[in-house]
């Protein structure tokens, strides 16, 4: 993947440093889910925001990322394996299954040793099956992190997908605040400063927390708090309820997450380009209230060293 960073200067305006949510109201009935938001934008004006979602919709949709444990899926995929085995003529060969530390030996004795190695290919494959069965499962997914290194994240493109349409209710709601003639940038910036102002919920290195700090749309909303990958991620579902058909990104930073949209850019947005798609971003995480093409200084300075990987949203 060739990815470049198109770095410009900020633009300098005058507005609110800190999100500040000042009221939070969530009532569940039998067919909807209501609620209420009060807060803070860009330039300190209160703001407001009310929507209701389908009750079976919102509960269709995953609600909880467990975290991920190792021993875990290791005892996942020894049973598949033994399963497996068992589906191999003891008469064709003899195999031994035995799980070490966070590996799996597995030794094979035939007649033959392209016999031997014939087997050993078909468990291996299986190995990487039943692993890959057990990733998704559980809502994760394998990652290769900026610095090169294998690890297991939540699959946060997969919740995007799951979560879209309960939430188009949210979106058309951002959508009928704005005034006539309105154009995208006015619905991100009002959007922004909505998810922003939600609590946050500090983000330990991804590939060290396995998932524990991650909460998925539908715990957001109804817990109000949020790191910083779950906060792109709603905003990411709700960005695609409105523009079903642009290209969007998670960006994903040692410790961060933001989130890209392919937009032809304008005056001091700030943007990254991979395979000759120019994607704005945008930074929902909080509390700083960064309008729509900025982003905070240390994220910049993040980017602009290489450290981030780029995930794409179907």
């Amino acid at each position: 993947m060739v990815r470049r960073l198109v770095t410009i200067p900020l633009l300098l305006l005058s507005m609110c440093c800190h999100a500040q949510q000042t009221a939070f109201k969530r009532e569940r009935t039998q067919e909807f889910v209501n609620y209420s938001y009060r807060w803070l934008d860009h330039y300190g004006a209160e703001q407001s925001l009310q929507f209701a979602l389908e009750t079976n919709q919102i509960d269709k949709t995953p609600d909880l990322q467990r975290t991920f444990q190792p021993a875990l899926a290791q005892r996942y995929v020894t049973v598949a394996l033994l399963k497996a085995a068992r589906q191999i003529n003891p008469k064709r060969a003899r195999i031994d299954i035995n799980p070490r530390n966070e590996s799996i030996e597995v030794k094979v004795r035939a007649r033959s040793q392209q016999q031997a190695a014939i087997i050993q290919k078909q468990l291996h494959e299986r190995r990487e099956e039943a692993y890959s069965e057990y990733l998704y499962e559980h809502y994760y997914t394998k990652f290769i992190t900026p610095l090169n290194e294998q690890a297991v994240k939540p699959d946060h493109v997969r919740y995007i997908v799951e979560t879209t349409e309960a939430l188009i209710p949210l979106s058309q709601a951002f959508y009928e605040k704005l005034i006539e003639d309105s154009d995208a940038r006015e619905y991100f910036n009002l959007l922004l400063s909505w998810v922003q102002s939600i609590p946050y919920d500090a983000l330990e290195d991804r590939t060290g927390s396995n998932g524990s700090g991650f909460s998925p749309p539908a715990q957001v909303l109804s817990q109000n708090k949020g790191d910083c990958d779950s906060k792109t991620v709603i905003t990411a579902a709700i960005v695609r309820a409105f523009l079903p058909t642009t290209a969007m990104v998670m960006v994903l930073l040692p410790e961060h997450a933001l989130l890209g949209v392919a937009l032809p850019p304008k005056g001091n947005e700030l943007t990254v380009m991979d395979k000759g798609t120019t994607y704005i971003l945008m930074e929902p995480t909080g509390p700083a209230l960064l309008p729509f093409g900025q982003v905070a200084p240390t994220t910049r300075q993040v980017l602009a060293n290489g450290q981030y990987t780029l995930e794409r949203i179907q």
